[in-house]
């Protein structure tokens, strides 16, 4: 057999393992035919354009972005020229409004039959800013959590002792007015323990068990539903591919339900408030300084007036609010959650658009 023909009749297991090559490397590799029709989108492709390899095969590349015009430019220079081209930092803005800048690298690659098929590379340039950002983001997060442990203990153990000693002093009183007094200084013990818990977070042991998110979501549609007497909109934006993950299903709900109230208290009112809900599989995506294969990643987005700059770095700090009358807890208690689920928790926000992003491993051993 002559090399050329060896080339042709790959082995179905020399296939498979081009199929796996593709599919975990972290650059993004898009195969066009001679017409620029999507003929394949690995994993990071789709992650990076967000758009699945099933609704773009056969598609014209021109339908995977908003703004084709220099995209489509290059591609057709490369397929008159047939010699290779390289592109840096293009503006890709993806269908879901999101701006990314990429470096592009298009190789023609010749087909007799067909003519001209082009191979394009594509490289988020920010990909090791954001690796770093994360990686400051996540040891930040570890470093609050274990400050709040210790604060909280600190407050805990004298406020059980004045709570003790209210108590002994109101059986030695025979004043019903003066015991009222004792009853103040209970109530707000009381008060202050439960804050205190709050800034702990949740302390039970996780039943992990496998669940759909999207049952999860559901639930909690129901419970914004009931609670807003169905005022709200509510946007579900499912990919219905991502398989069940493995969780503690009440924390979950707690903390998704968490991040929607607070879109619905940000909100001027309820009856102007869109809250969409989408989820995503994520690939290739680097937590702290471990590498995940895949996550399912959930934006929680909300149209209110968005958080104020000098608030959005230290948006999940406990005590942090912009209402008078809030507590300041509930994203708190939603990050230490995700946390404890191996994932992470980030926020972007402007004027009209705020999005909390979810990103969950969808493997056993961060359950």
């Amino acid at each position: 057999m002559t090399l050329l023909n060896t080339k042709i009749h790959l082995t179905d297991n020399q296939m498979h393992q081009n199929q796996d090559i593709l599919g975990n490397i972290s650059t993004a590799v898009v195969s066009l035919d001679s017409e620029l029709r999507v003929v394949s989108l690995n994993s990071s492709g789709q992650d990076l354009l967000e758009a699945s390899e099933a609704r773009s095969l056969g598609q014209p590349m021109h339908k995977l972005v908003a703004n084709p015009e220099a995209l489509m430019e290059v591609l057709r220079q490369v397929r008159a020229d047939r010699s290779p081209l390289a592109r840096r930092g293009m503006p890709l803005m993806l269908l879901s409004g999101r701006e990314i800048h990429a470096d592009l690298m298009l190789t023609p690659v010749s087909n007799s039959e067909h003519g001209i098929n082009i191979l394009l590379e594509l490289q988020p340039v920010d990909r090791l800013l954001k690796i770093s950002r994360e990686e400051s983001l996540h040891h930040a997060q570890e470093t609050t959590r274990e400050m709040i442990r210790g604060l909280a203990h600190e407050i805990k153990n004298p406020l059980g002792g004045v709570r003790g000693a209210a108590q002994l002093l109101a059986r030695e009183l025979s004043s019903a007015e003066l015991e009222e007094y004792t009853n103040i200084i209970i109530r707000e013990a009381d008060r202050l323990r439960d804050l205190v818990d709050r800034l702990l977070g949740p302390n039970q042991q996780m039943d992990s068990q496998c669940m759909s998110i999207h049952e999860v979501l559901e639930h909690i549609c129901n419970l914004v539903r009931a609670e807003t007497d169905n005022r709200v909109e509510l946007v579900r934006d499912y990919d219905p591919s991502l398989p069940d993950i493995i969780g503690d299903r009440s924390q979950l709900v707690q903390a998704v339900l968490n991040i929607v109230r607070n879109a619905l208290q940000a909100a001027p009112s309820e009856e102007d408030c869109v809250i969409t809900l989408r989820t995503r599989p994520q690939r290739q995506f680097t937590i702290g300084n471990q590498l995940h294969r895949l996550l399912c990643r959930l934006d929680i987005e909300d149209n209110g007036s968005g958080i104020p700059v000098d608030m959005l770095h230290s948006v999940f700090m406990p005590m942090v609010t912009g209402r008078a009358e809030g507590t300041g807890l509930g994203l708190t208690i939603a990050q230490s959650i995700i946390t404890r689920h191996g994932g992470m928790l980030e926020c972007s926000s402007e004027p009209g658009h705020t999005r909390f992003s979810i990103y969950l491993p969808m493997d056993l051993n961060h359950a």
